[in-house]
């Protein structure tokens, strides 16, 4: 890969949804493409547009939660580019009201410059509105927060699906890739085991949801929680009771569960 035509620029917000930080990416080296600003940190704004050094035609967004898009109007204003991107279809939790874009990317879109090109892929599960953007001449896949490094990608309903998310994971096989440029994290190099890696997770730990609560005979979310999770820290348990809430309503689309008072069971 040309590491020349791609800069990581990691904005300084650890924590435990962001690990290091949020990755924001500089494509190109003269007509510069800026994905995923971040959050809305002076500091962190400031050291893009002075990297960029006046080159940043465009701004790009994977998703709108709160630690990728904020920082996209502000740098949009100051340097007076257009912003793309989707809107979420319904409701979420880490919504970023501020980002309106400019133009709405679909799937399949694309943007050309002389010195590379860049298509949209959509791809929904962690947020309705995610996109991943390919660069075909580098077989480089900006992935945002569908796929990241060193940690579980969160699915957070409403606005987060689980059925969704494995589909859009499935959809990438159809795509020449050879590194993933994640939104947290490091470079990843190995994108059909990663995938495949992160599918038989997912799935092994829908196998356990089901087996707990056939087990339990029934229970509610705070029971399931530490049942299914008993591999993680239990200041891990409110976050991994979104992921837990997309395994069971997948379960319920499939037929497999029901949902009655508040109590989950087998069928």
């Amino acid at each position: 890969m040309d590491m020349n035509l791609l800069n990581k620029i990691t904005a300084p917000n650890p924590g435990v949804f962001t690990g290091g930080g949020t990755n924001a990416y500089l494509i190109g080296k003269n007509d510069l493409t800026l994905v995923d600003p971040g959050p809305a940190n002076e500091e962190h704004i400031d050291n893009i547009i002075k990297i960029a050094d006046g080159k940043i035609k465009r701004i790009l967004v994977t998703h709108t939660h709160k630690d990728h898009s904020p920082a996209a109007l502000p740098i949009s204003r100051i340097l007076n580019v257009p912003m793309y991107g989707r809107l979420v279809d319904g409701d979420s939790l880490w919504e970023d009201e501020t980002f309106i874009p400019d133009i709405v990317m679909s799937d399949g879109d694309t943007i050309e410059t002389s010195e590379y090109s860049i298509e949209a892929i959509h791809t929904p599960g962690h947020a309705s509105n995610h996109l991943c953007f390919l660069i075909p001449e580098i077989n480089c896949l900006l992935t945002g927060d569908h796929i990241m490094d060193g940690s579980t990608v969160v699915i957070a309903p409403p606005d987060g699906d689980m059925t969704k998310y494995i589909s859009s994971l499935e959809k990438l096989f159809n795509y020449k890739i050879d590194t993933f440029a994640p939104g947290h994290g490091s470079y990843m190099h190995e994108p059909e085991k990663t995938i495949q890696a992160i599918i038989r997770h997912r799935l092994t730990r829908e196998g356990k949801v089901f087996r707990r609560l056939e087990e339990a005979g029934s229970s509610d979310l705070d029971q399931l929680v530490k049942l299914v999770y008993d591999d993680v820290s239990e200041m891990l348990y409110p976050i991994a009771k979104f992921s837990l809430q997309a395994h069971l309503i997948k379960l319920i689309e499939e037929k497999k569960v029901t949902l009655v008072a508040d109590k989950y069971k087998t069928i």
